[in-house]
């Protein structure tokens, strides 16, 4: 049984824009910018653990630099740890990603968090000159790069797809160590990198049943075992709509998450979605949707059952309008978190 103190619930937005509801349009990028601010805050005020941001490219999403709006959460916020979900450091520079997590985490008093990631979409390697054909490549000599910065001390590198650095300190320093994790969507390899360079992993759960991960879960210990590096608590990642009635947030689900695997069918390839899918997902798979109570139940079951001990929502897919994501970040902050505590703690599994 996990330990019902011991557990982190997070909130995660991609930047979907939001609509107002007012015109029925989305906000344009200031407003929608501005607004995610809010929510961040919202979120500290109910006592949510992590508030963490994902980086997107596209027209759709707002957030292209999370870690510039971290930065602004950092001196607006108090308690909640400023995190992203995911950083795409295979497009990025893992000294100026240090830079900027350092400076987050000076501003923030120590409550900056990155989550490394390879990203889902592939924008951003041309976007800032990287070929995708070495998206693995970037990933990992990236990463082994980022690790060695992550100690703190003057670093010597030669790189091959990365710059060579001789004797560097990189600054501001962190005083302590910069919360690090790995997001992994699902590849064994990634699973086992999380372990071999001792990062806590998260598993991003878009679909289908999420117990079908804790193969991942065991290979994490298996590996660390193997590597002699620390096992930490695995998180999960998945979306979710919280509303005051389980029919409500259903409306709200099917009306925004339809809308944007629609808007992927003919990019990506993805299967449409289908009502029977969709209520396939609530009912049994990956999707977080329905009242306090039900979300609660459903994560409480998941959380035991695969021993997973960070939960983040992810909320405010498709868009949806701003009036209701800021309802749900107060429902999932005041009524979800708490009653999937307690479910926990008496050893529900079956609600």
């Amino acid at each position: 049984m996990i330990d019902s103190n011991n557990l982190t619930f997070g909130l995660d937005t991609f930047g979907d824009i939001a609509y107002d509801e007012q015109t029925g349009e989305r906000w344009n990028y200031t407003q929608s910018l501005r607004n995610i601010v809010e929510e961040g805050k919202l979120a500290d005020q109910v006592g949510v653990d992590v508030f963490a941001l994902g980086e997107h490219h596209r027209a759709e999403y707002v957030i292209s630099s999370p870690d510039t709006v971290l930065a602004a959460l950092a001196t607006v916020t108090e308690n909640i740890t400023l995190g992203t979900g995911v950083t795409i450091l295979s497009s990025d520079d893992p000294v100026r990603v240090y830079e900027r997590f350092s400076t987050i985490n000076a501003l923030s008093n120590g409550r900056a968090q990155i989550m490394l990631g390879r990203g889902a979409f592939t924008e951003s390697f041309p976007l800032f000159g990287y070929d995708v054909r070495n998206y693995e490549d970037l990933f990992e000599e990236k990463v082994a790069l980022f690790n060695e910065l992550l100690k703190g001390e003057p670093v010597t590198w030669e790189g091959h797809l990365t710059q060579s650095l001789e004797n560097v300190q990189l600054y501001p320093k962190i005083e302590g160590q910069l919360q690090t994790r790995i997001g992994v969507g699902g590849s064994p390899d990634s699973v086992i990198r999380a372990a071999r360079y001792g990062f806590p992993m998260v598993l991003a759960v878009i679909g289908g049943s999420p117990y079908r991960f804790k193969q991942y879960i065991d290979l994490y210990k298996r590996a660390a075992a193997k590597f002699g590096t620390p096992v930490h608590p695995v998180g999960l990642h998945s979306p979710g709509v919280v509303a005051d009635t389980d029919e409500e947030a259903r409306e709200i689900a099917w009306k925004y998450v339809k809308k944007t695997i629609d808007h992927l069918i003919e990019e990506k390839g993805v299967p449409a979605m289908t009502r029977d899918r969709f209520e396939f997902e609530v009912t049994n798979g990956s999707y977080y949707v329905g009242s306090p109570e039900t979300v609660a139940e459903k994560m409480a079951r998941v959380m035991s059952e695969t021993g997973i001990e960070r939960f983040d929502l992810v909320y405010g897919g498709g868009g949806q309008l701003q009036k209701d994501r800021f309802k749900m970040i107060q429902l999932y902050g005041e009524k979800v978190v708490p009653r999937v505590k307690e479910l926990l703690k008496v050893g529900v599994t079956n609600g």
